[in-house]
């Protein structure tokens, strides 16, 4: 995977971790790192985003770290314009932002389903508003995006605002790609099972009906047709691929990373 990026600037949004391990967005970021480009990595969490940075170059990278909210409108036009005008260029833009409420949709309120919408597709419409212009005048680049199993369907409890947020990136993307594709710019959207990361100690006993945290974790794992939750990693190689020129002909689409999840049917009791 050694310089497929080699050269290029990326920035990627929700780069840092919830706690000690690799997220996903973090993951990303070094996948990137380590093809080559120069990597841009924002997070709410400063010293998340330091981290991650600072793993990417100690593996041999290049990266810088910034602070933002993407529910700053302001303030993520900002940081990906200064991007642009410290290295000249954005060539991928990876939009990693997950924000949800797991639970009966009744105890959701009004005020966090706009939350939780601003966070998961009005950042997108405004980081990708952001870098057109930028991508445009260099003849093309890439947008990814990272949404769900569970915008595809339900995963065994309540997480409406969160599935219903993700399914609209999905469509997002699409309709994005096919206006932007004849400025060269492809965009498409790795649409993630149920991954092992950081953020799923969090929130995955109360997910299960009140298990503990091992107990959950097994029967997580046990939905997957492959017998596994996927890693971090597993969703960087698929981003990596599509940010690369392997993926040339690739725009308006998804690649599942969910180890089979998707083509099943839940049993009753399960």
């Amino acid at each position: 995977m050694s310089g497929q990026l080699s050269g290029r600037v990326a920035v990627v949004l929700g780069a840092g971790s919830l706690g000690e391990g690799i997220g996903i967005g973090k993951a990303i970021a070094l996948a990137f790192a380590g093809a080559g480009a120069h990597v841009a990595a924002f997070d709410v969490d400063l010293a998340a985003a330091q981290e991650t940075a600072r793993l990417c170059e100690e593996a041999g990278g290049r990266a810088e770290a910034g602070a933002v909210d993407v529910l700053d409108d302001a303030a993520l036009t900002a940081a990906i314009a200064g991007v642009a005008e410290r290295h000249g260029r954005i060539d991928v833009l990876h939009c990693n932002v997950g924000l949800g409420k797991a639970g009966p949709s009744a105890a959701t309120s009004a005020a966090d389903w706009r939350r939780i919408a601003d966070a998961n597709l009005t950042s997108l419409h405004v980081a990708t508003s952001a870098v057109v212009p930028v991508m445009s005048a260099r003849g093309g680049g890439v947008v990814l995006a990272t949404s769900s199993i569970a915008g595809l369907r339900d995963v065994g409890y309540p997480h409406l605002a969160y599935g219903a947020t993700k399914a609209a990136a999905i469509h997002f993307m699409r309709l994005f790609a096919i206006e932007h594709a004849a400025a060269g710019i492809r965009a498409n959207t790795v649409i993630a099972g149920l991954i092992d990361t950081p953020r799923i100690r969090k929130t995955l006993a109360s997910s299960y009906g009140g298990r503990s945290f091992d107990e959950a974790r097994a029967a997580r794992a046990a939905q997957v047709p492959l017998a596994r939750m996927g890693t971090a990693e597993d969703v960087a190689d698929a981003a990596l691929f599509l940010a690369s020129d392997r993926a040339a002909y690739i725009t308006g689409t998804e690649l599942l990373v969910d180890g089979g999840l998707a083509a099943t049917v839940r049993q009753a009791g399960t």
